[in-house]
């Protein structure tokens, strides 16, 4: 479909494509503005759904921003329009954090985002099992320009420093595990069954753990006495990439959240599987580690493969916020 009219299917395409972005415990820290006369959406940072022990200084937050965003580019592109992305556009306003106009661009929109659109609803993180069959190499290429075409960076290392990053995830791991007010904070966020309250993580979708131990996938319960999965076998050979920026502003946590994302549906539009594993980055003197003495910041480890796809997570409905109408001759939605 393609529409330049700000009309109530162009809206809902737009704002259910930027909620299906990845968050930090699904925390959705995002609303939504649009203001229909100058054809620009607002992201706005919600304070109620920050991670205080996990995400102390909010970077984990810009960077689900910042892959909402991208994914609302997307949508903007496969309408046929522009989308001219502002990060953190007003000094006196904080919580603004990015604006998205959507300008004219002829026919269609920008075809790089455009070809994506169809990995947006598809993308889901995978808690599982891959087969450990290797990615070719041309798709890791791609993944690779998808990060750096969004002022970003990602590395795919060797096996020898991919053992590493996972020794350094699993100690992240070990300490947010013994750590009561983290496992408290993520305890919070988990969804019992039955109970859809449009965010955090159902107990049905937290995955397995590893029985080898190789691979530190989050654990989402604990001890907790709710249902969990056996232990599988993860494969042996991981494929791992680190994303990472030269510097470590928020403007540039906002840019690892759209290279983040721009490298997800890359990597979904070509059948692939991920899954983010964060604890390293949640830890000062770890992340410092995963950094080593290169001049870099790292965001993320991403993990990537061919496996079953990933359980969908439930997401709040999209509504628009503006002081002026979201949609033409209507009135402007109460805030996601």
């Amino acid at each position: 479909m393609r529409t330049r009219e700000i009309d109530a299917t162009a809206v809902q395409t737009l704002l259910a494509a930027a909620v299906a972005a990845p968050s930090i415990h699904n925390t959705q820290p995002w609303r939504f503005g649009l203001d229909a006369d100058t054809r620009t959406v607002e992201f706005r940072a919600v304070a109620g759904r920050r991670l205080p022990m996990t995400d102390p200084d909010l970077r984990a937050r810009h960077i689900s921003v910042g892959a909402a965003v991208f994914n609302l580019r997307v949508a903007a592109a496969h309408l046929g329009w522009r989308p001219v992305v502002r990060l953190l556009p007003a000094a006196d306003d904080p919580d603004l954090l990015a604006t998205v106009h959507l300008a004219g661009g002829g026919e269609d929109g920008p075809p790089s985002l455009r070809l994506l659109y169809e990995a947006v609803e598809r993308r889901h993180s995978s808690r599982m099992p891959f087969t450990g069959r290797p990615v070719p190499e041309a798709i890791v290429t791609e993944m690779i320009t998808a990060a750096h075409t969004q002022g970003a960076r990602l590395e795919v290392p060797d096996i020898v420093r991919t053992s590493r990053l996972l020794r350094l995830t699993q100690a992240g791991e070990v300490r947010n595990a013994s750590h009561p007010g983290r496992t408290a904070e993520a305890h919070r966020w988990l969804t019992a069954p039955g109970l859809d309250s449009g965010y955090g993580i159902p107990v049905t979708a937290v995955g397995a753990l590893d029985a080898s131990g190789r691979i530190p996938m989050r654990d989402f319960t604990g001890q907790l006495p709710v249902p969990h999965l056996p232990a599988l076998h993860f494969e042996r050979h991981t494929q791992v990439a680190l994303l990472w920026t030269a510097r470590d502003r928020h403007q540039d946590w906002l840019r690892a959240g759209q290279a983040l994302q721009h490298v997800l549906l890359t990597a979904t539009s070509y059948g692939l599987r991920t899954s983010m594993l964060h604890q390293a980055m949640e830890w000062m003197d770890l992340r410092a580690a995963v950094s080593g003495s290169q001049q870099r910041c790292p965001q993320l480890l991403i993990r990537f493969g061919y496996g079953p796809e990933g359980s969908r997570t439930p997401r709040a409905a999209a509504y628009a916020a503006s002081p002026r109408p979201a949609v033409s001759g209507g009135r402007a939605a109460p805030p996601g």
